[in-house]
């Protein structure tokens, strides 16, 4: 009963993990700057400007910029960040790898497949020797999907895949698809005849059998690992890593293949797994759940990239607050699904179980008048979203009077975009350079996304310290340029960029042409502190930090160039 508990709490463990898995840990979100290529250009000038077709547009660069600062920009961190954002797949992958571990259609299976190993195996060295190819073809056939993901979409798809408002809600839609069949709707399940084709070549002997046994096993349990597959490809595509895929299903297949190659080495620990039965699909539909709560984030980008206003954050909650409210009950036991096994009772474990996820719905209602919800503020829609906003207000109250330095005229494309709580941003880069040179106070640049989590994070957790807000609000002229914004330039605001050779014809291409030619960078979020004269860089830029005591001395850092 204590085995059976342990591997439970590893199962329910490994859901919250995947259902919070969050590239912040990752340090920066990469999002698609619509097909611009970093190489070097023929001129200074088209590096340092970005150019327009019309002559009543506005240069946003500013010459001289120098190549070393760009430099600098460029390369701080990214090579440490790109590292840290496939360990984090890595570790999703791996995660989503135990949990397919307790599906139905893999559980069953670890006994009757080791006991195969160790009964056709003369010695147990042959044994463990056949359980570790075993487990190396597994290893293989994963990782080759992975790999073929990456070569049928290419980097740029990829990469642009984050921000495609068609894409999200394909992704949002697949997800639902999940969640039923999870939920018991209907089964994923590949044609018959490529099980029974695989599984005629596992009788070979070699290295070919075991190679066709572990590909049987992938398609005979894909009704059980589809879902957790796609849901992995779909966050490591978005991640905008190019190895992503591939990283994520190296992790995935090196968890489900490591019990195998364990078990064979150790027979005996068979008998302390738990019997097959009802809690296998108890399992599957806790992350049916899940998967419905984590699709709903993929239509909140379609959401607010297109500006349509039908699932701002007090939705969101709702819809959040209902789906894990019935898990809870569905733990309790008060809820059963037509293809559950009847119970007379549940396990203390399921009980406790029931009160953190029940806790957590409690924990999510006062968001609904505004509560920021900091552990989950990543994944929910802006705070201006939402109609009803206690925090907000109380955040605005601090802030100085009106008159006293502050600029409380309407801003270009205000009503596009939602204002970070207590903050009033330019959302265009001309304007806010205008003001910052009138007021005398230096600019910081924030490029950021309608699908950046680690934007929000940003916002929600170190903007509003006290320590910060101040800083931002008084000290400096914020700045918010959307990089995946759908919205169009008119058109005499439009133009081909002399950095990329694209045609800029929306808010989102814009933004991502001025990040991408100026500072040579295509992550978000981006701050980049100005000197609103010269348009140089005071310190260099920089990408998410949660510590808001090294953030603002990061902000003080400005200040202090910008007044020696």
């Amino acid at each position: 009963m204590q085995k059976s508990i342990k591997l439970f709490l590893t199962v329910l463990l490994t859901c919250f993990s995947l259902l919070s898995y969050n590239r912040a840990d990752a340090r920066q979100d990469t999002v698609s700057t619509d097909g611009i290529e970093f190489s070097p250009v023929e001129s200074e000038a088209a590096q340092d400007s970005v150019s327009t077709d019309t002559p009543d547009k506005a240069t946003v660069a500013a010459p001289g910029t120098s190549q070393e600062i760009k430099a600098t920009a460029a390369s701080s961190g990214k090579t440490g960040e790109q590292q840290t954002t496939l360990w984090a797949i890595f570790i999703a992958g791996f995660l989503g790898g135990l949990a397919a571990l307790f599906m139905p259609c893999i559980f069953p299976m670890l006994p009757f497949t080791v006991s195969f190993f160790t009964k056709k195996a003369h010695n147990k060295s042959q044994a463990v020797r056949t359980a570790v190819l075993y487990g190396i073809s597994i290893v293989c056939i994963y990782v080759v999907l992975g790999l073929l993901i990456t070569v049928i979409f290419g980097a740029d798809a990829l990469n642009s895949l984050s921000t495609n408002g068609v894409f999200n809600f394909v992704f949002f839609l697949l997800l639902v698809v999940f969640a039923a069949s999870f939920l018991g709707a209907f089964e994923i399940t590949l044609p018959s005849s490529w099980v029974n084709k695989m599984d005629e070549k596992s009788d070979k002997s070699g290295l070919a059998g075991i190679f066709f046994m572990a590909a049987t096993l992938s398609l005979v349990s894909f009704s059980c690992t589809g879902p957790i597959i796609g849901t992995l490809l779909v966050q490591a595509a978005v991640s905008g890593a190019l190895l992503g895929p591939a990283i994520g299903m190296l992790g995935f297949s090196i968890a489900l293949a490591i019990p195998f190659a364990l078990f064979a080495m150790f027979p005996s620990w068979l008998n302390a797994l738990p019997k097959s039965g009802g809690w296998l699909n108890s399992v599957k539909v806790v992350l049916g759940f899940l998967e419905l709560a984590l699709g709903l984030k993929f239509l909140s980008n379609v959401d607010l990239a297109y500006h349509w206003h039908l699932f701002d954050r007090e939705v969101f909650l709702v819809l959040w607050i209902v789906i894990f409210g019935l898990m809870g009950i569905y733990l309790l036991g008060k809820l059963r699904l037509s293809h559950d096994s009847p119970s007379n009772g549940i396990s203390v474990f399921r009980l406790f179980l029931a009160i953190i996820v029940l806790s957590f719905t409690i924990y999510m209602v006062p968001g609904l008048w505004g509560a920021p919800l900091k552990s989950i503020s990543a994944f929910l829609p802006p705070q201006a979203t939402q109609d009803f906003d206690l925090y907000s207000a109380s955040l605005n109250s601090t802030a100085p009077a009106a008159g006293a330095g502050q600029d409380n005229t309407p801003h270009k494309f205000a009503d596009l975009f939602e204002k970070p709580p207590g903050l009033n941003p330019y959302f265009d880069y001309a304007e806010g350079i205008a003001m910052a040179k009138k007021a005398g106070k230096p600019v910081m640049l924030d490029f950021t996304g309608h699908a950046c989590v680690n934007c929000r994070k940003m916002e929600a957790n170190v903007w509003t310290d006290k320590t910060v807000l101040p800083l931002i609000r008084d000290q400096y002229i914020l700045i918010q340029l959307y990089v995946d914004d759908k919205t169009e330039l008119n058109e005499h605001d439009q133009y081909t960029s002399k950095f990329s050779g694209k045609l800029i014809n929306t808010i989102g291409k814009q933004n991502s042409d001025i990040q991408a030619s100026r500072f040579n960078s295509n992550s978000q979020p981006f701050y980049v502190l100005l000197d609103p004269n010269t348009e140089q860089v005071l310190v260099t830029p920089q990408g998410a930090d949660y510590d808001p005591a090294a953030y603002a001395e990061f902000l003080q850092s400005g200040l202090s160039a910008f007044r020696p």
